[in-house]
């Protein structure tokens, strides 16, 4: 079983500190908890919020010792952490442990110099004085999340989830996240590349959200779905379909059903043994060849690598770790790459951040529907 140790850093973030056992919790591998979550602190007992609230921390910083992933919520310790926290992040570092941080968290990994030469982001209030005060620091303030190596950052609040169901989706695959994400209630897919909302209007209570419609069109995915067929669902124009969408999602329509075709291609080839052409057709991504273009520009790896990789024994084995300078997101950039003779994937070493999907991602977007 995987082990997490979360660090609270005082005085904690409540709603972060909630977000990985609420994640990692909810996540069955096998019929069985995949994940064993433990919270931490300099000083176990009572610890004081950045609001009215204490919580309670039942553990010493000694969870991290065995921990396979070190997560270190948001604090309002931005330039002062506990020395004992600091020591224990980079002992947890250099044996190899996963480091992540969920939105000011990110501040005490760079004051560990956990984050030293590599891209990070944080909460976008507080990522001027992020690149301020540690210029040794890439800070990315405009997107979700990012993954350099084996350290991994996310903006503030809900964009932690979106971070936790990502590292689900690397560990064990699409369909226990997917999974998660239906027991948590929570978006499946929103790739680290997004923006970070601000100052985005709320969704409008009179019915005019295009939820409905995004539920209509998971439920036909297999069929070539049209910009018009989608506008005429929600019964607006198709001008005004492209706006809303963006504005809900962060996504053009398009984009946003090439990335829900890709990730049911991933649930196919981890719970099927279906040809790689009924994958594709079934999940409205055309062909074999259109499968095969789509999941190396989106998830790094060929379908028959993937498979191999997560399918009957899920979590078997999680995909490679980069290493620093080579980051590696939910959605990597659409770089060709050579499949070995072994089915893996070579990686360019560089960092990078998932950014939405573009027109070249899928050529077919001309046409509305990949082929």
């Amino acid at each position: 079983m995987h082990r997490i140790a979360v660090v609270a850093v005082p005085p904690v973030t409540a709603f972060d500190l909630a977000i990985p056992e609420l994640v990692f919790g909810a996540a069955e591998v096998n019929g069985g908890p995949g994940y064993q979550v433990r919270i931490c602190t300099p000083e176990p007992g009572p610890v004081d919020t950045l609001g009215s609230l204490q919580v309670v921390v039942p553990h010493g910083l000694e969870a991290l010792e065995q921990a396979d992933t070190v997560m270190v919520t948001g604090s309002g310790a931005r330039f002062d952490a506990d020395p004992r926290v600091l020591t224990a992040l980079r002992a947890a570092a250099a044996r190899g442990a996963r480091i992540a941080s969920i939105c000011t968290g990110a501040f005490v990994l760079a004051q560990a110099g956990l984050l030293d030469g590599r891209s990070a982001t944080t909460y976008w209030v507080q990522a001027g004085a992020l690149a301020h005060r540690f210029p040794a620091v890439r800070v990315r303030p405009d997107v979700l999340f990012v993954e350099d190596g084996p350290v991994l950052t996310s903006a503030g609040l809900t964009a932690g989830i979106d971070l936790c169901l990502h590292m689900v989706r690397a560990d064990h695959g699409a369909a226990v996240a997917n999974a998660v994400a239906r027991l948590t209630v929570i978006s499946a897919v929103r790739h680290g590349g997004q923006e970070q909302v601000v100052g985005e209007p709320v969704a409008a209570a009179d019915g005019s959200s295009l939820a409905a419609t995004r539920s209509w069109a998971l439920e036909r995915l297999a069929e070539p779905l049209s910009l018009a067929e989608l506008a005429a669902h929600a019964r607006i124009s198709v001008r005004t379909l492209n706006r809303r969408f963006l504005a809900e999602t962060g996504h053009s329509p398009l984009q946003w059903l090439v990335a829900q075709r890709v990730e049911r291609a991933r649930e196919l080839l981890e719970s099927t043994t279906l040809p790689m052409e009924l994958v594709a057709q079934r999940s409205g991504l055309g062909g074999a060849d259109s499968l095969r273009r789509h999941l190396l520009q989106r998830v790094g790896m060929t379908p028959r690598a993937y498979r191999a990789a997560f399918a009957s024994s899920v979590g078997r084995g999680a995909r490679p770790t980069p290493g620093k300078g080579e980051g590696r997101a939910s959605q990597p950039e659409p770089t060709p790459r050579q499949a070995g003779s072994d089915g893996s994937v070579a990686r360019p070493r560089r960092t990078r951040w998932t950014t939405p999907a573009s027109a070249t991602a899928a050529p077919s977007e001309a046409r509305e529907a990949p082929r």
